[in-house]
């Protein structure tokens, strides 16, 4: 089996596995995101954030087993269902990170409804949290705002829905 190379263009990525037999080919699909990962300067902060202000369950904390000297923390829902976990790295000396090809831009967050939206706005506002008012975005509405290590965080409403047109 070969490794991935965070090195290599996507286009040498090697080809999906394959069985020996047409009748053990395994069906190859992807269920969602499973997780994201993002890096921090200070974990303490990053926990009062992602915790204390957005209610977010404080799921694990333990080290980076690629780098035993970073702490990594996991950020979920309660049951830490698939989907709903964010981890964090602390790298306390690393430099920021500029904005470019390859780098994410922002990381959506869900809610069920506009009038939910609007409580998060209200929220965030009522902590000190510089927030866009709700945007209809046509497919959804949300909300943009940065966490304390400069990323953005959108939270999006569930509907009406990508496919309404």
């Amino acid at each position: 089996m070969s490794s991935f190379d965070p090195e290599s263009p996507a286009g040498d990525a090697p080809a999906a596995p394959r069985a020996e037999s047409a009748d053990d080919a395994p069906v190859l699909r992807l269920g969602g995101i499973h997780h994201l990962t993002a890096i921090c300067s200070n974990l303490e902060r990053t926990v009062s954030f992602y915790r204390d202000l957005l209610g977010m369950s404080l799921l694990k904390q333990s080290v980076n087993e690629d780098d035993p000297g970073a702490r990594h923390f996991y950020f979920g829902d309660a049951e830490a269902s698939p989907g709903s976990i964010i981890t964090f790295m602390e790298y306390p000396n690393m430099e920021e990170g500029n904005v470019g090809v390859g780098i994410v831009h922002h990381f959506a967050l869900r809610t069920g409804s506009l009038a939910e939206l609007d409580g998060w706005y209200k929220h965030l506002t009522d902590h000190g949290v510089q927030c866009t008012e709700p945007l209809n975005r046509t497919y959804y509405s949300s909300i943009y705002f940065r966490d304390p290590d400069g990323n953005i965080v959108e939270i999006a409403t569930d509907g009406p829905g990508i496919v309404i047109d």
